[in-house]
């Protein structure tokens, strides 16, 4: 058989690498900067400065604050942060394990150089832009899926030419059968193609700007977000991640994979079971109760193929553990394993009802979550970088001391980190819930359950510090084995031909040996795998009618009150607040405003997109409207701490110091009207500015009767200076929320 030569190329795995290392120290960067701001939110002052003593300042104080637009507000760093976690750093990480181990596994290049080149490019560029966009406030609002229309556009390209360049390569391999990391690469490829392109269906608002919204409303597009949001986690932050295991685990073990049958229970089991469990992310909410009751079933269902996976992993070290005690590499991969095998124990744990109506909303879900960001994808990459640096540079580690002190620091920063996170959402679900015997809540006060967490906000801070601190070792150690190595950009190998052979299955040969010699099917078996799940629990929630109620009291947004929705989005607001009061006791006692209801499905049809939240730093706000003055709003945006002593919630005077843009006002009600059929009347929209001109006068009238001070400081300004700016929009918002509902009456035919 003919003995063919050619070369892997290096270059495109060096570019990605430095990449994610670059992206890395930034994400971790973002990420210290929220922890810092959730027990030092006057951080933005402290770097912009501030001159203003008293609320009669407005206008002429805190002019450096106000001069950032928010562009360093709170809502917008955590986006920043876990955006560059996710697609800059994990999926970077990716990218480099994938353009290494593939040339290799099938004894080929990558089919295109110009392909390989483009895929850096394209997906560099969409992380810049989004920076951009997001510091300047533009985004959707939606977990893991902030980013806008053209950027969404730009993703879908990238990704398109990554999985047509890695499929191409596959055809031309020289090995005939797929090893099992390459099955956890198209698994991952096809299942974000389709999450991808259904959760980000959106109307733009004109092909020349930014603004869209969201082609589902309500409950539906919370499914939607959650099938997405919770299946990034599956198939970006882990699929792709189990393909890189499988790869670099036994490469620095130098053993062979533990179970070759327990990988194909793993690949298959998984990406069935994980599609179907993103429904736990919406207990006790609005969603229908059948969904809810899937989503735990199946998260449940879910720690047999996770285990399965761990076990795999770490039994393939059988033999080797002599090894973990001297190869840096191998302890960040053995923590790695061991935190993936802890968060997925604990994932399901949470999607029950027992444990989720105590820990959703909570803090427990952010240790939760970064038990496995920094556990398991931050370890595997750390320990895939130091595992490459070497061989691609040919050359020894500069400093294995330097890598084990960077595990430690890492290992003490998930410690610090994850601890304290889950001590302070054990102390907020219990605090919430808690009554006295007359019936009233023990800690009716929302701030005395945010001050009794702030010591564990500060320990984590520490481990995020810790942890920082491990990587920028890596940097320091990694530049140094660079400076001394020599990169190979070319790597010559040769390997003899691929014979022709029929793609049936011969007589005797395994069903499984025979799919992996045929990509074609096996890529069309995960597809069918992957989307049985999605179209169980999609299609009928966005098809029935029934399955979200109308009330008739529930009227569309007036024009005021759609532009304050979009700036609580644009200020990234949903971060800290919910917009769901679940239908306990304690949620109903203490957010019900005027009614003392749990949130319906019918409450939100108009509401594009859906606003429910994940994480209760504030109070729930869908009871908000009427329950405090909007004098009491406006010192609050001004400062929190004015209104609320010991609040967290970082200032946002650009608010009162910003006038309106009404331009696409009018443009944004018949967008509602023609592609949704929100139903605002022609006289309506005609009258778009006029009804948002009286509703402001209204909102202006109510503030300065119920504060004498503000009244005071603005009878030195042109009349109708208030009236222009936007908080008083953002008022008119806040103030509309929950206010729909004074009946219990639901229609039971829905035309949503």
């Amino acid at each position: 058989m003919e003995t063919q030569k050619f070369s892997y190329d290096n270059s495109i795995v060096r570019a990605f690498l430095y990449a994610t290392v670059g992206f890395g120290i930034i994400g971790f960067l973002f990420g210290l900067t929220a922890a810092l701001m959730l027990f030092y939110p006057e951080l933005p002052e402290f770097f912009f400065g501030t001159d203003d003593t008293t609320i009669n300042s407005i206008g002429g104080g805190i002019q450096g604050l106000i001069k950032t637009h928010g562009a360093f507000g709170f809502g917008r760093i955590r986006m920043l942060h876990t955006t560059t976690v996710i697609f800059a750093f994990v999926m970077n990480i990716v990218y480099v394990g994938v353009y290494y181990s593939l040339q290799r596994l099938l004894k080929t290049r990558m089919y295109s150089d110009t392909l390989s080149w483009i895929h850096f490019w394209t997906w560099q560029i969409m992380i810049l832009v989004t920076y951009v966009t997001f510091f300047m406030g533009i985004n959707t609002s939606k977990e893991y899926a902030e980013h806008e229309w053209p950027i969404d556009i730009l993703i879908a390209f990238s990704w398109i030419i990554f999985g047509a360049n890695m499929f191409l390569t596959i055809a031309k391999r020289r090995v005939r059968h797929l090893y099992v990391a390459i099955w956890f690469y198209i698994g991952t490829w096809i299942a974000v193609a389709m999450l991808h392109i259904f959760n980000n269906l959106e109307v733009p608002l004109s092909f020349t700007g930014w603004k869209s919204y969201s082609a589902y409303a309500g409950v539906k597009d919370a499914i939607v977000q959650w099938w997405y949001g919770h299946n990034a986690v599956a198939f970006v932050l882990t699929t792709p991640v189990l393909g890189l295991m499988y790869y670099f685990l036994p490469k620095a073990a130098d053993r062979p994979v533990f179970s070759y049958k327990l990988s194909i229970i793993h690949f298959w089991s998984l990406i069935f079971v994980y599609i179907w469990a993103g429904p736990h992310h919406l207990q006790y909410t609005a969603l229908p109760a059948w969904a809810q009751a899937v989503g735990t079933g199946f998260s449940i269902m879910l720690i047999a193929p996770s285990w399965g996976g761990m076990l795999n992993g770490l039994l393939t070290l059988r033999g080797a553990w002599d090894k973990v005690r001297e190869n840096p590499i191998l302890k960040f991969f053995v923590v790695a394993v061991t935190c993936y095998g802890m968060a997925t124990f604990e994932g399901p744990l949470l999607a029950t009802k027992n444990i989720n109506k105590i820990g959703h909303f909570t803090d427990w879900v952010i240790g939760h979550v970064h038990l496995g960001a920094l556990g398991w994808n931050g370890f595997m990459a750390f320990g895939v970088i130091y595992y490459l640096i070497p061989i691609l540079w040919r050359t020894k580690l500069y400093s294995t001391k330097l890598a084990n002190w960077h595990f430690w620091l890492g290992t003490l920063g998930i410690i610090f980190y994850a601890v304290p996170m889950y001590i302070s959402g054990f102390t907020q679900g219990l605090m919430w819930k808690q009554f006295n015997p007359d019936g009233t809540l023990v800690w009716k006060n929302w701030l005395d359950t945010v001050t009794a967490i702030i010591p564990y906000f500060k320990m984590r801070f520490v481990g995020g510090l810790f942890y920082l601190s491990g990587g920028l070792l890596m940097v320091v150690n990694l530049i140094a084995t660079v400076r001394k190595g020599s990169f190979q950009k070319d790597v010559p190998a040769e390997a003899p031909a691929l014979a022709n052979v029929s793609p049936k299955r011969k007589e005797g040969e395994g069903t499984h040996l025979w799919l992996e010699r045929t990509p074609v099917l096996l890529g069309i078996l995960s597809l069918l795998t992957i989307s049985i799940g999605s179209m169980v629990e999609i299609i009928p929630t966005l098809s029935l009618k029934k399955s979200v109620p109308t009330i008739s009291a529930v009227k569309p947004y007036s024009p005021l009150e759609l532009e304050g929705r979009d700036i609580y989005i644009r200020e990234g607001c949903n971060a800290c607040h919910s917009q769901m009061v679940r239908p306990f006791r304690d949620e109903i006692t203490r957010f019900n405003g005027k009614n003392g209801q749990y949130s319906k499905a019918g409450e939100f049809i108009y509401d594009r997109p859906f606003l429910w939240g994940s994480k209760r730093t504030g109070p729930d706000l869908h009871r908000e409207g009427g329950k405090n003055p909007s004098a009491w709003h406006y010192k609050h945006m001004y400062n929190p701490r004015s209104t609320s002593a010991g609040s967290i919630m970082p200032r946002y005077p650009w608010l009162i110091a910003t006038n309106l843009d009404r331009s696409k006002m009018v443009d944004k009600m018949k967008l509602m009207k023609n592609a949704f059929d929100v139903p605002y009347t022609k006289a309506g929209i005609d009258s778009a500015n006029t009804w948002a001109d009286n509703q402001a006068k209204k909102i202006v009238k109510e503030i300065m009767s119920e504060a004498p001070d503000l009244k005071e400081a603005y009878s030195k300004k042109p009349q109708g200076e208030l009236e222009k700016k936007e908080v008083v929009a953002l008022i008119s918002y806040l103030q509309r929320l929950g206010t729909d509902i004074k009946t219990t009456e639901i229609k039971t035919a829905s035309n949503n």
